[in-house]
């Protein structure tokens, strides 16, 4: 059944369908369920919510549905998770994303059929309680969360269980030194740090004894082998990046308004890197760099970026020197793989050699 789209505010009847496995009502201006409408759907494994933004409170009636597995709740204005969730056993799948007024999820350890949960963009605060929550959740294999505050950050950085679970991570308003990413976050996807004060981005380490991450300053292998996509966006007093070094499946790199930052990958702190072989970027399918005032290098070398389709320099000064040559970028795009917005910029850039020249100009 789908009711998506639609201006209906109100769930006040008890339909009974017995054989109902899917209902949506999505995107819709739905205020208010009654307790009873859930009552005969005995067998309704997914129940699709989202984008109803005026529905802030779900009937305990809920807990009827004994088969839910699948239920989305993302963009609601749900304030707290309702009493009858906890019952039910058999939920896999439980969304949340972007449900700002949603103040708490405690309770969520009742939960202990949850696979996947989606937290991004949820307004609720971390804390001790809720972190030993949600390592009770034995069978958690996803998990995508946002956190905006240092405390609670190395506070979730701390738990190899739910670290290792993350596939989704945006840091947002941080307000710290640095930031030192643990190596139990091996299955991360995509990470984003946006509107951060930090000054370097590093790879870390849990410390049993006091449980808090220090950084692994000269990691010999690569790590975050899942990690794909990273997008940086107005981390002021980033200098490098070096840590990408490390992340040899990235294929999407998105940095912008980072106006401290002089290098992309830094010469000096990647010394050890190289000696081990490692290569940066030979995945890398586009690479967008925007409003960088002080880079000066992406990499001190010309690398052969086999899979890259797109470059894109965007008010970057000083970046003078690129890392190409004849050989650089996926075969046949040729002038299509770097764009750009100054001419004045392209006409000062320092090539490799003529051949190069003549290949992306």
């Amino acid at each position: 059944m789908s009711l998506m789209r639609n201006q209906i505010q109100n769930l006040a009847c008890s339909l009974e369908c017995l054989q109902l496995t899917t209902f949506l009502n999505q995107k819709s201006d739905l205020v208010n369920i009654s307790s009873g409408f859930f009552k005969s759907m005995p067998k309704l494994l997914v129940l699709d919510l989202s984008y109803n933004g005026f529905l802030t409170n779900l009937p305990h009636g809920i807990s009827e549905l004994v088969s839910l597995q699948y239920l989305n709740l993302s963009g609601t204005g749900i304030r707290h998770l309702p009493t009858g969730l906890q019952e039910l056993e058999n939920l896999i799948h439980l969304d949340l994303t972007n449900t700002r007024q949603l103040s708490s999820i405690v309770g969520i350890s009742n939960l202990q059929s949850l696979m996947i949960l989606n937290l991004v963009g949820s307004g609720f605060s971390w804390d001790c309680r809720i972190v030993e929550e949600l390592e009770t959740l034995e069978h958690l294999e996803i998990l995508t969360i946002r956190i905006d505050i240092h405390p609670p950050l190395e506070l979730f950085f701390s738990s190899p269980r739910l670290t290792s679970c993350t596939r989704y991570m945006r840091i947002y308003d941080l307000k710290a030194p640095e930031v030192a990413i643990p190596v139990t976050m091996n299955k991360i996807r995509f990470f984003i740090i946006m509107d951060c004060s930090i000054s370097e981005i590093k790879m870390g380490r849990i410390c049993n004894k006091s449980k808090t991450v220090s950084p692994l300053h000269n990691p010999r292998e690569p790590c975050f082998l899942r990690l794909s996509r990273v997008n940086i966006n107005n981390c002021r007093c980033l200098r490098e990046l070096t840590f990408l070094m490390f992340v040899p499946n990235l294929k999407y790199l998105e940095v912008i308004y980072a106006h401290q930052l002089e290098d992309i990958i830094n010469k000096e702190k990647a010394c050890e890197a190289r000696e081990s072989g490692i290569v940066p970027f030979e995945k890398l399918v586009s690479l967008k760099l925007q409003s960088l005032l002080k880079l000066k290098s992406i990499y001190w070398s010309p690398l052969r970026f086999p899979c890259l389709n797109k470059l894109s320099v965007i008010r970057c000064p000083n970046l003078k020197k690129l890392p190409l040559d004849s050989q650089s970028g996926m075969r046949g795009n040729n002038g299509r793989l770097l764009t750009y917005t100054e001419k004045s910029w392209i006409a000062d850039v320092e090539w490799e050699d003529e051949a190069t020249k003549n290949r992306f100009l």
